[in-house]
């Protein structure tokens, strides 16, 4: 199944190289102080199926055991793939769709030692907008911005609790 998703992938790639499309990737960056030590927040939020909770969204792991190579299905559609891995942080990816634009879509969180006793947790996002004009990149960016908003602030209520 994986070497299906990376040949969809270079597959999809290697087509919109052959398009002449070239890649434009933008890249958000959300972030949120958080008064308790790094590890005891990731301990409450660091979980990949977490982002149910802090998203507000169905997370099923259908495949691993939490470490990289876990894949999440939310909302029964949207997969993602665990391709980095820390002690405190993790990255995932969306695989290629047959018959969509593949965006190389990428995540990254981190919950980051500020002080012994403080933290951040820091979300980055990124994918190519080449495909996008530059009204659906400021509508995305939009969205995207207070979906993330909302969630650093989800995460912030949970690791923050007694």
């Amino acid at each position: 199944m994986q070497l299906r998703h990376l040949l969809i992938g270079l597959f999809a790639m290697t087509t919109s190289c052959l398009a002449g499309a070239q890649p434009n990737y933008h890249r958000l960056e959300f972030s949120i102080a958080i008064d308790r030590p790094a590890a005891e927040v990731w301990a409450k939020v660091g979980g990949y199926c977490d982002i149910g909770v802090w998203f507000d969204r169905d997370c099923e792991i259908t495949q691993g055991d939490g470490g990289i190579g876990t894949v999440r299905v939310l909302d029964g559609t949207i997969v993602e793939p665990m391709v980095a891995q820390t002690e405190l942080s993790y990255g995932y990816t969306q695989p290629a769709v047959e018959g969509q634009y593949y965006t190389l879509y990428h995540g990254f969180m981190e919950a980051r030692p500020v002080t012994a006793s403080t933290s951040q947790v820091i979300y980055t996002v990124m994918w190519d907008i080449s495909q996008s004009s530059a009204e659906q990149v400021a509508a995305d960016t939009e969205r995207r911005s207070k979906l993330f908003t909302a969630a650093l602030a989800k995460m912030k209520e949970i690791a923050e609790q007694e």
